[in-house]
């Protein structure tokens, strides 16, 4: 299998076909934030640019060796400690659109949280569009099981011949419950599926978040808020397994930051930041559970999303916990 795929025609890198601009507020910090998205050359990834710091200590690589420990989002640093927080949705939107080169700058610390998904991003990016590069996009090619766990939570990647996830969250709030939502990765599906999906928080757990300095830039406008069984937002949900689906955007964002696509099934119960990140340290230390493959330009686009009725837990009986604890927030 490996092979064929290195003997077909490749598929070319992508980048933006000019620059745009945005203005939003960090979740977190609240503070108004302008970013700006532009083209950047074949095989040099996503870098993050903080324009409002020296020009010697600005640059901060998308890659999870630049990772930092931080509360209920993912944050990169590079060896200045310049930071930038919040970055899972806007790379989903460019790992999702198949975006492999961009240059991203900001005049913050935070991404802009926009509506608290990655649709903003996503329109931003089909109208701007992108232009085809010099270079053949490569991804890694999951050849055995690689896992994380933690607690009654874990995080699989199988071998398999398209990128495709599978995600299932319980949570003892009646307003979300037990959901799982599996997904073939295509800019298609990702687009209809997946961006829409929007962060959410508890409103019991509100005060003592913004005591703490988090979720200051919050509100209605950017957060399904949850209080008890009830949805705040008189809107309601976008999907009825709205909360599901955000899980996997957030999955997507946070395995962008291998730096290239995966052809692999990830099966994940519980997912949150802190486990995805450790499944990419993971992957990256299990030399022997991939390939880097150069990929097939001519293969067809991975089949369209599907529902999931349940995990595959004859692929992964070995690494469930026996805990049953529940999902508290949309966590860490």
């Amino acid at each position: 299998m490996l092979t064929n795929y290195q003997s077909r025609k490749p598929s070319w890198q992508h980048t933006l076909s000019g620059e745009i601009t945005c203005v939003g507020r960090g979740l977190h910090s609240g503070q108004r934030v302008c970013l700006r998205l532009r083209p950047a050359p074949p095989d040099s990834g996503i870098r993050f640019v903080r324009t409002d710091v020296s020009s010697d200590r600005r640059v901060v690589p998308a890659h999870w060796h630049y990772l930092v420990e931080s509360e209920l989002c993912t944050m990169l640093a590079n060896e200045h400690g310049v930071t930038v927080g919040t970055v899972e949705h806007l790379l989903a939107a460019l790992h999702g659109c198949e975006i492999d080169n961009a240059v991203i700058e900001l005049d913050g610390p935070e991404v802009p949280i926009m509506d608290g998904s990655a649709a903003p991003f996503v329109l931003l990016l089909q109208q701007l569009g992108s232009v085809r590069q010099s270079e053949p996009r490569r991804a890694l090619f999951i050849t055995r099981p690689v896992v994380a766990s933690e607690s009654d939570r874990y995080a699989v990647m199988l071998p398999g011949v398209q990128a495709r996830m599978t995600i299932e969250i319980d949570f003892p709030s009646p307003a979300i419950g037990r959901q799982r939502y599996a997904l073939a990765l295509n800019p298609d599906s990702f687009a209809r599926e997946i961006a829409p999906a929007r962060t959410f928080g508890f409103a019991h757990e509100l005060q003592a978040l913004r005591d703490r300095g988090l979720a200051v830039g919050g509100s209605l406008r950017s957060a399904i808020l949850i209080d008890g069984p009830n949805i705040v937002n008189e809107e309601g949900l976008r999907f009825p397994d709205e909360f599901a689906r955000h899980k996997l955007l957030d999955c997507v964002g946070d395995l962008a930051l291998l730096g290239m696509p995966v052809v692999g099934h990830l099966v994940a119960h519980k997912p949150g930041h802190r486990l995805c990140h450790q499944l990419l340290r993971a992957l990256e230390s299990a030399t022997d559970a991939s390939s880097l493959i150069t990929l097939d330009g001519d293969a067809p686009q991975a089949a369209t999303v599907t529902a999931a009725t349940s995990l595959d837990e004859s692929a992964v009986p070995a690494w469930r916990a026996t805990g049953s604890g529940p999902n508290t927030g949309d966590t860490p």
